[in-house]
């Protein structure tokens, strides 16, 4: 394991961080820019959230993310 996160899991985080203008348009940014489908996008990220490279790379994205994460676990 190495202490820097991939270039395709910091693509990843840089899409979360980025405001996307409406519907459809992240997902085809995920499909275009990246190669990958948004669920195993999503399953990326997810996993993400508890790397602690990812924390390091981008505290206030995943810091977010993780609370997100949280509340909708907490609706369950």
């Amino acid at each position: 394991m190495t202490d820097q996160l991939s270039e395709q899991d910091r693509a990843v985080l840089a899409v979360e961080r980025a405001s996307w203008p409406g519907p459809g348009a992240k997902e085809r940014a995920i499909r275009e820019d990246l190669g990958i489908s948004p669920t195993r996008y999503y399953q990326l990220l997810n996993a993400l959230l508890d790397d602690p490279r990812a924390l390091a790379h981008d505290p206030v994205t995943v810091n977010r993310l993780r609370r997100v994460r949280e509340a909708q676990r907490e609706r369950r």
